[in-house]
């Protein structure tokens, strides 16, 4: 039986707007450990299920899927978000003057 993890999209660091955090993704675990290739040093593995990435709107939805095709999948929660609030005069202010 295959095992698969289910996880909410994060912010991308590179990224200023929050396009596709709402998705759910579900990625299968890795069969085998990965080995290096002894000519190139290439980590690589026979294992092709970890190229799959599939996307769904809702957990629901992810956790169907994996009933369906009879995978056991765990959800890793997602980290919480953290908003600083501050207005744009505060970039300007000056800490306390030591004469």
């Amino acid at each position: 039986m295959a095992h698969a993890r289910i996880y909410q999209r994060t912010k991308n660091a590179m990224q200023s707007g929050r396009a596709r955090t709402g998705e759910w993704v579900l990625e299968y675990e890795p069969a085998e450990p990965k080995r290096a290739d002894p000519l190139m040093g290439w980590a690589g593995s026979g294992d092709t299920r970890g190229q799959i990435v599939l996307s769904f709107p809702t957990l629901a939805a992810a956790k169907a899927y994996a009933d369906r095709h009879g995978l056991t999948a765990h959800v890793v929660p997602g980290a919480e978000r953290k908003l600083k609030l501050q207005a744009y005069a505060d970039n300007f202010q000056v800490g306390p003057i030591s004469y």
